[in-house]
């Protein structure tokens, strides 16, 4: 496939009303590289669950962001019941590959979505099918827990809030974009491994599922974090590791280097709260 020449700016830096032609060039870019893509991605779902239970989460539905308008989150509640909709009941066969966006499709408010909060270009911005990141976010954090390989995930490019009530690891999460930005993960096991989503008054439930117990399990943790100040500028990042444990005896067979995140942030970090901050 072509590619652009080095020298030349992104379209929306040239003038703003050219981000919609950069985004559908983008779109247009991902579905020429889908055609020659190798991967066998997952279609069948089963909504009887498999026997062994994987990882579980939850994820709050509405939390203090700020000073975001709140019918923003509760438009992003009902963008989410679309998404639960689609996913709920994927089943990852050996050697496929799940793709966000293959099985949810373009979400457009033709289908229902609504307008809710939407991160791009260092702005907080309504925008249709705002807030779904908040699934493909559990999604990511409970893949880390399984033996997925991880194909393809993308990380905010900014923090826009700081922690409140937040309770994993800076970054620990993947956001998504139709269709440029997706997630995307492997399934290398010989066992059928299963997504069930659902979601209630107050929170966002997942779980990976197999049809097999696994002989380890997974924790996920973060080292290296700091917050570096440039200027009147502030950066925060991290590491994400994990350890590989023995189910049986508990011990740790060993840790794997996950990924290094690296963003800025849009408010003012605390010292009282945070170890590091380096000036630069």
């Amino acid at each position: 496939m072509l590619k652009k020449p080095k020298f030349l700016k992104p379209l929306s830096s040239y003038h703003p009303k050219l981000l919609s032609l950069a985004i559908k060039l983008k779109q247009f870019d991902r579905k020429l590289d889908l055609i020659f893509d190798s991967h066998k991605y997952s279609k069948r779902k089963d909504f009887t669950p498999l026997l062994y239970r994987i990882k579980k989460h939850k994820s709050i539905l509405l939390r203090k962001l700020g000073t975001s308008d709140m019918y923003m989150q509760y438009n992003k509640i009902e963008n989410l019941k679309l998404v639960v909709n689609s996913l709920n009941g994927i089943i990852i066969k050996p050697n496929e590959t799940f793709s966000y966006f293959d099985i949810l499709g373009k979400p457009t408010a033709k289908r229902g979505f609504k307008e809710g909060m939407q991160l791009s270009h260092g702005e907080v911005k309504p925008a249709i099918a705002g807030g779904i990141c908040q699934s493909s976010n559990l999604i990511y954090w409970m893949a880390l827990h399984t033996p997925l390989e991880i194909v393809e995930r993308h990380h905010h490019s900014f923090d826009p809030f700081p922690d409140d009530g937040r309770v994993l690891p800076f970054a620990s999460g993947a956001t998504v974009m139709y269709n440029y930005l997706d997630l995307r993960f492997k399934n290398t096991t010989p066992h059928n491994i299963q997504l069930l989503l659902s979601i209630d008054d107050k929170f966002l439930h997942g779980e990976f599922r197999i049809e097999k117990e696994l002989a380890h399990s997974y924790k996920v943790f973060e080292d290296n974090h700091y917050f570096k100040k440039i200027e009147d500028k502030y950066f925060r990042s991290n590491e994400l590791y994990r350890r590989v444990i023995d189910r049986k005896t508990g011990d740790t067979i060993k840790k794997e280097f996950l990924v290094k995140n690296y963003s800025e942030v849009k408010y003012i970090p605390t010292k009282e709260k945070f170890k590091s901050i380096k000036s630069c």
